[in-house]
């Protein structure tokens, strides 16, 4: 009878450890939860959506608000906040980094699961000098502070956009862009000492191409050949994945656990690029992609935490449509569409028809910057323009539509970058008096400079690709 008791106990024990893990690792699929509206439901109705009503175990917020964050308290989703660039350079300092932990982490931990903190977001795209140096210190203050109130399993880290990069094609020859590569290598050594993951925002939104559209959307297609690796590539996403893995391992640190923190796609705006049917093919494909644990190619095997861009649509969001169309669900918690996260549904994504590339090229409409309120730079899908093939190259050019004053204040943010706009000075080789080829020499030297991804191609909607050198007598854009 002993014996009887004693397997009968082992099996229940093994089946409670089995039910524990599954627990810990069954999903992988978190949520961005912006609050640029007017007419968004209380938190904490929000949080109890979540928790009843949805798969979604994570939620990512891009403040320290202390109503959402106590919203979900005893609540078992996991919550990463965030602190504002601006109070980034305060907390270097550890008594500042210690009083921030005791305001806003200290009255709600462990009842609300504070997973991480984001130190910023986004400050390599948009920090000037003196914030991006502040960064690391400032995480590691942070992390030190942390470990002082007696917090040892909240880790910090910071978001990063694809602006990081200077290649990401073809993925085992993604390369960090120079300027970035000291900040990141003091950054990846602290993740890698602290266990801490490293958060980067992939958007195959992006880098939408008419041509391209079924391998961003995880639809039927030819796939990407990696020659160096002769690895394959299916869709777009484990192609950045994997080219943020390889810029990491090319500077010492393969070790680091890597955090799809913002991915998305639009429902809506003015141009076909953006609809209800591409959401659900990316997000519902997405979600079964990273569910599936099949990993990328060169990073089997594994389940990335993935947080979905966004919860809500937001009609504050500034800009075009698109930037308040980014939502799962509707203000009045009613879905946009069927991405799969919704409990008691079968079948996952709601299907649709199958997946064609435009007969018209559309271009997106403004770029989701992923911040609460922040300006938008170089960051969406361009439109091919028509013309010849020059062997595959491609040039940045002013879009005909675009006005003279947004062409002049691309001018001055890519001056204000550094590229030498000396060229586009009088007596230079490329001046002229109309500021619409000043401005295209412009873009296009700072697209390619910056690895030639179409997000930087962008300029708020003013920029495009063309396939046509848009060189003029000794005025000759750079390939």
């Amino acid at each position: 009878m002993k014996r009887k008791t004693t397997m009968a106990t082992t099996k229940l024990l093994l089946s409670l450890l089995l039910l524990v893990q599954l627990a810990a690792t069954a999903y992988s699929i978190g949520v961005n939860y912006g609050t640029l509206a007017d007419n968004l439901p209380p938190p904490a109705q929000v949080a109890n959506f979540l928790k009843t009503q949805t798969n979604i175990d994570a939620v990512k917020i891009f403040d320290a608000n202390p109503d959402i964050i106590k919203a979900f308290a005893n609540s078992n989703i996991s919550l990463t906040i965030t602190v504002p660039n601006s109070e980034i350079p305060s907390l270097t300092k550890l008594r500042t980094a210690r009083l921030w932990i005791i305001d806003h982490v200290k009255p709600f931990y462990p009842a609300s699961k504070i997973k991480y903190i984001g130190m910023g977001n986004e400050v390599l795209h948009w920090g000037d000098d003196a914030l991006k140096s502040s960064l690391v210190p400032a995480m590691k203050t942070l992390n030190n502070a942390l470990v002082l109130e007696g917090i040892k399993d909240v880790k910090v880290s910071t978001p990063h956009s694809l602006g990081i990069m200077l290649a990401s094609e073809p993925p085992s020859m993604g390369r960090f862009r120079p300027e970035v590569i000291p900040i990141l290598t003091q950054m990846l050594r602290f993740c890698s000492q602290t266990k801490s993951p490293f958060m980067v925002n992939p958007y195959p939104y992006f880098g939408w191409s008419p041509e391209r559209e079924n391998y961003a959307l995880f639809g039927p297609n030819e796939g990407v050949h990696d020659k160096f690796t002769g690895k394959f590539y299916t869709n777009m996403f484990d192609g950045l994945m994997d080219a943020v893995y390889s810029a990491a391992k090319a500077i010492g640190f393969s070790d680091v656990n890597l955090i799809a923190a913002e991915t998305g796609w639009p429902s809506a705006c003015e141009f076909p690029v953006c609809s209800v049917q591409n959401a659900v093919d990316y997000n519902g494909n997405l979600i079964k992609h990273v569910e599936s644990g099949k990993g990328t190619p060169l990073m089997p095997n594994r389940k990335f935490e993935t947080y979905i861009f966004a919860l809500f649509n937001e009609n504050q969001k500034p800009g075009p449509a698109a930037e308040k169309n980014w939502g799962l669900f509707k203000p009045d918690m009613t879905p946009v569409y069927n991405a799969g996260v919704m409990r008691n549904q079968q079948g996952g994504a709601t299907p649709g028809p199958t997946m064609k590339i435009p007969t018209q090229p559309s271009t997106p409409a403004a770029p989701k910057s992923g911040k609460q309120g922040k300006p938008a730079k170089p960051a969406k899908p361009a439109t091919p323009a028509a013309g010849g093939n020059n062997s595959g190259k491609k040039w940045c050019v002013a879009k005909p539509g675009a006005t003279d004053q947004v062409l002049q204040s691309n001018i001055d943010y890519v001056c204000g970058t550094g590229v030498d706009c000396k060229s586009v000075q009088p007596g230079g080789a490329c001046f002229d008096n109309n500021v619409r080829p000043r401005a295209s020499y412009l873009m296009n030297t700072y697209y390619q400079a910056n690895g030639l991804h179409d997000f930087n191609c962008d300029f708020s909607g003013s920029g495009q690709i063309t396939t046509t050198d848009p060189s003029r007598g000794s005025c000759k854009y750079n390939a």
